[in-house]
């Protein structure tokens, strides 16, 4: 039986590490290059380091903080934002990252993905897909897109999935947003995975912004569509707030892979105890445990 991986990301901005609550509300967590090798001698299999703020604001990686953060590592490196050739992938491989995570770039040209994949092969290349789930409301004049945290404010009567979604497994589509989750897409998450894999991705980092730092728990149902819709790993993300959250997501979501911040960041959990918990719980995991 393949073992299942947990990974501390380390969301960063302005060359520190922070983490909010659904993309906003953020708040300051640390130093990348110490609370990488924390969580690495702690048990994490591997740490993703994510510049949040590259894309939006129209620069690139710092890569200063990727050779520092790489070099205390011993443990698979990935690093996304601000991403947008293979120049730019190139330069954070350089810097000792392992693999690297697109997303806006992506969807913009998805022949990247395969440029990249060409280049450095399919498993140094991870597609972030970051997703809210949506639905609309039925309307002779309108298809307007509800985001779901407004669906409870509508009557079920008033609420359906949109026509030209298929995921058939969801009772709502979910959306794939860019831009450190600023801009919806309008693709469908779960075509968006299926394209990316044809086009040479090696995995898919699935981020619930429904979910993300509420640590109300994983998107499990959102999180085993992606799996069944693709023959690539599925990383999950968003809404780790205990143990049991980590059971879920392996148990019901089939998750390859698990990936939290907060959680880890402040104290909450260590890895080797959560680790311990999975193992009890018939969840294989990689040493040590």
């Amino acid at each position: 039986m393949l073992t299942k991986r947990i990974i501390a990301c380390l969301d960063c901005d302005a060359g520190r590490v922070v983490k909010g609550v659904k993309f906003v509300n953020i708040r300051d967590a640390g130093d990348p290059a110490e609370l990488a090798a924390l969580h690495a001698s702690n048990g994490a299999d591997e740490i993703v380091l994510l510049d949040i703020t590259a894309t939006h604001e129209k620069r690139k990686t710092l890569v200063e903080t990727v050779r520092r953060t790489a070099r205390q590592l011993f443990v698979p490196f990935t690093v996304g934002g601000g991403i947008r050739s293979l120049d730019d992938a190139s330069a954070i491989f350089d810097a000792g990252a392992d693999k690297i995570t697109i997303n806006s770039a992506a969807v913009a040209d998805p022949s990247l993905i395969t440029c990249i994949a060409e280049r450095f092969g399919s498993q140094a290349v991870i597609i972030a897909i970051d997703a809210r789930r949506t639905a609309v409301v039925p309307s002779e004049n309108s298809s307007s897109v509800i985001p779901s945290e407004d669906r409870a404010n509508r009557p079920r009567s008033e609420l359906r999935p949109a026509v030209s979604e298929v995921e058939g497994d969801l009772p709502f589509p979910a959306e794939v947003y860019v831009s450190g989750g600023r801009k919806p897409t309008g693709h469908n998450a779960l075509d968006w995975a299926r394209e990316a894999e044809s086009r040479g991705a090696g995995e898919v980092m699935l981020t619930s912004m429904d979910r993300d730092g509420t640590r109300a728990g994983f998107d499990c149902e959102l999180t085993a569509a992606v799996v069944n819709a693709v023959s690539i790993p599925v990383i999950a993300s968003g809404g780790a707030g205990s143990p049991d959250h980590f059971v879920d997501v392996f148990r019901e979501g089939r998750a390859d892979a698990a990936l939290a911040a907060s959680i880890f960041h402040f104290g909450l959990e260590s890895i080797g105890e959560l680790k311990q918990h999975l193992q009890r719980a018939g969840v294989p995991m990689r040493w040590p445990v």
